[in-house]
């Protein structure tokens, strides 16, 4: 039962506690001293004080609450990421290396650019096949020399784009055979070097080696070794395509799984070898005589490539997600680059600007001297 009384005209009931018109609503009392805690919050129970106090204590990383009070904050799940205010997951951002995004096109008008370079470059040899320079180092070897290079750029779009299974098996496969290929027609043109300067002497057994069959038997055995490190990859533990939730909290990195990443560093190893003992045949060959030893060209090419490679490991375990790809598109990029320019650029140079070093009555007095 409840009574009531007028006052003016107002009414009341009765228990009710009526405050004055004029008492400031910030003094009245409350039941609780604690605020409810908003979405986003949980509640902290303050120790050596009623249940009613309480702080509220934002949830943490991973976690939200979509209500008021919350005394435990949930987990989002593993596809979901919470928002600023925690009182929502949302979808985790899918992250690759995309053809539309600057980085993406960055490398992709620079590996066009190269592969365009290497194309003019090949048309200006075979353009100018006759002449003293271009057949002075085995012009056949510098034509395959160009074409593995412009395959190398062309390998490395393989790496931009959403990650796919064939892709995934590829992308790597494709860079370690056709490097191997750069590679050893560089170390085929370094040992073409010593063999013609031993061929000079009279009664020398080196003579039987200078024909096309030594340069590309070079090549072909020591891309054979890389074939057979790439055929147990595929076999025993090959590249698939693979989320990962790890790396990143707020985003999901859609990348290549290596496998077993013994054999894509054994990849590597063999071409750093191969590197180094072209880098080695060349150091030594650089001040033989010859018509035009490019001895001094392939060690400094080989220079630049190994210090392009040296640099890529630590850059490459550093760096995650769609950096991880651009790092390796970069040094691929690079090495093919100072390959093509430290070998073939000077002889453009020859070639385009200064025609009349390019005669054989130039080259044998420069021999001479």
């Amino acid at each position: 039962m409840f009574q009531s009384d007028t006052i003016g005209r107002k009414k009341y009931r009765f228990g009710e506690i009526r405050w004055p018109p004029q008492w400031p609503q910030q003094k009245v009392p409350r039941s609780v001293c604690s605020e409810s805690c908003p979405p986003g919050y949980r509640k902290a129970a303050r120790e050596g004080e009623p249940l009613c106090c309480f702080d509220c204590v934002p949830c943490s990383h991973g976690e939200f609450s979509n209500s008021k009070d919350t005394v435990k904050c949930l987990k989002c799940p593993d596809n979901e990421w919470p928002n600023e205010r925690h009182d929502q997951c949302i979808q985790k951002e899918v992250e690759f290396l995309r053809y539309g995004e600057p980085l993406g096109l960055t490398l992709t008008f620079s590996l066009a650019f190269m592969i365009f370079l290497t194309t003019s470059v090949l048309c200006v040899f075979i353009r100018y096949r006759d002449t003293p320079i271009v057949k002075a180092n085995n012009r056949n070897l510098s034509y395959f020399l160009l074409i593995s290079l412009m395959l190398c750029f062309l390998c490395s779009f393989i790496f931009i784009g959403r990650p796919k299974k064939l892709t995934c098996m590829l992308r790597q496969i494709a860079f370690g055979i056709v490097f191997s290929i750069s590679v050893s027609s560089v170390l085929a043109k370094s040992i073409v070097v010593v063999l013609a300067f031993k061929a000079t002497h009279p009664n020398s057994s080196a003579r039987k080696w200078l024909g096309s069959k030594t340069p590309f038997s070079i090549v072909f055995f020591s891309l054979l070794v890389q074939i057979v490190i790439c055929i147990m990859w595929l076999v025993k533990s090959p590249p698939f395509a693979d989320l990962n939730m790890k790396s990143y909290n707020e985003k999901i990195i859609f990348e290549c799984n290596e496998g077993d990443t013994i054999f894509f560093y054994c990849m590597l190893g063999y071409l750093g070898l191969l590197a180094t003992v072209s880098f080695v045949v060349a150091f030594v060959s650089r001040n033989l005589p010859g018509s035009f030893n490019e001895a001094k060209l392939i060690t400094f090419s080989m220079l630049v490539f190994v210090s392009v490679w040296i640099s890529f490991i630590p850059a490459y375990l550093s760096t995650r997600g769609k950096y991880e790809v651009a790092v390796e598109v970069f040094a691929i990029l690079c090495s093919s680059a100072g390959l093509l320019g430290c070998i073939f650029f000077p002889k453009c140079y020859i070639i385009l600007l200064r025609p009349t070093r390019n005669t054989k009555a130039h080259l044998v007095r420069k021999s001479s001297d």
